[in-house]
């Protein structure tokens, strides 16, 4: 087992019974050091000298890339209209003063939610998937890669199922945490159909379960939970026969997900696609990056493929089909 199986298995275990934070923390501090640590835990360590920015090149190896796995944060999903969760005034956290939480992080709390689910069903009514918001160009880039034979596997850190409106197919996605599509008592764990849980929350009703009367929530990982076993199950042997890593939009602060970044082989190449440089990026021979607006970004990519009008129709045709089922119902 190598140093990422390791840190994968270890954090993805003890963070069942603390917080992540502490997780990722005490982890670092007891077994990785400051070396392992700025080696495999993303700090900003890349330097972007280090770093190949031509985008003929960029292009060139995605055009020849056959098996590319597909990281995403909340940066991917933002150009749809969701905030992310970090930034200093727009992130989810830092506008969750309305709800009197003790502190922001607990609307994502397990043991919170079990003494207080409102502030949670609250926030959902407005980011439950397909509600309010739609796929941008960047989660119809994904699809145009599997349509082109080219996507091996595509792990998210973010639960507003965008991809899945897009088209992606379920078997390419693995939702590190969790879900919307699906949901369950957290006390009994009995099922609970999610076309009535959605019901409820877009009515103000608190779901309970018919059994227990305990609360009932969408499958998403909260801060006390584990991450579904299909993200240890498949993250390290997609990664190492991947010839092509892309990470889109995300800070690389999440741990166990952040770990993937690091979990292709030293050699294979990698590409940033994200406003900042982050994790350890810069740091191995074949590093790409593309910095600044993602949108733009990915736009430039599919202008040089000559994808621009393939993406265009897919975004078309899609949308299309999501209004007519809102039509429908």
């Amino acid at each position: 087992m190598n140093l990422v199986q390791r840190n994968l298995c270890v954090l993805g275990k003890t963070a069942v019974n603390v917080g992540w934070r502490e997780v990722r923390e005490n982890f670092l501090l007891q077994s990785c050091g400051s070396v392992r640590w700025k080696s495999y835990f993303g700090l900003n360590t890349g330097d972007t000298t280090n770093i190949n920015k031509d985008l003929d090149s960029i292009a060139k190896r995605i055009h020849e890339s056959e098996s590319i796995v597909v990281m995403a944060g909340a940066g991917l999903s933002t150009a749809s209209g969701i905030p992310d969760f970090r930034s200093p005034t727009t992130g989810i956290y830092a506008n969750l003063s309305k709800f009197n939480l003790p502190y922001p992080e607990a609307i994502f709390e397990l043991e919170y939610f079990k003494e207080n689910p409102k502030p949670f069903n609250t926030w959902a009514k407005e980011f439950f998937p397909g509600v309010n918001y739609l796929p941008n160009k960047g989660h119809y880039f994904l699809k145009l890669l599997e349509e082109k034979g080219k996507l091996s596997k595509y792990f998210t850190q973010n639960i507003d199922g965008l991809e899945r409106l897009a088209g992606v197919e379920l078997e390419k996605i693995v939702e590190a945490h969790g879900t919307f599509s699906s949901a369950a008592c957290v006390t009994c764990q009995e099922n609970y159909p999610m076309d009535k849980l959605k019901k409820e929350i877009m009515s103000d009703v608190t779901p309970t379960c018919t059994s227990c009367k305990g609360y009932i929530k969408p499958d998403i990982v909260f801060f006390g939970e584990a991450l579904p076993k299909r993200f240890f199950d498949e993250a390290e042997i997609d990664c190492l026969f991947c010839d092509l890593l892309i990470c889109i939009g995300t800070s690389l602060e999440v741990y166990p997900f952040a770990g993937i970044v690091d979990a292709p082989r030293h050699d294979t190449p990698r590409l940033l696609i994200n406003y900042d440089l982050v994790g350890s990026f810069g740091a191995r021979p074949k590093d790409s990056a593309l910095l600044g607006d993602i949108q733009i970004s990915i736009d430039s990519i599919c202008r040089r493929l000559d994808w621009n009008e393939e993406l265009e129709e897919l975004q078309l045709e899609n949308e299309m089909k999501i209004n007519q089922i809102d039509t429908d119902s």
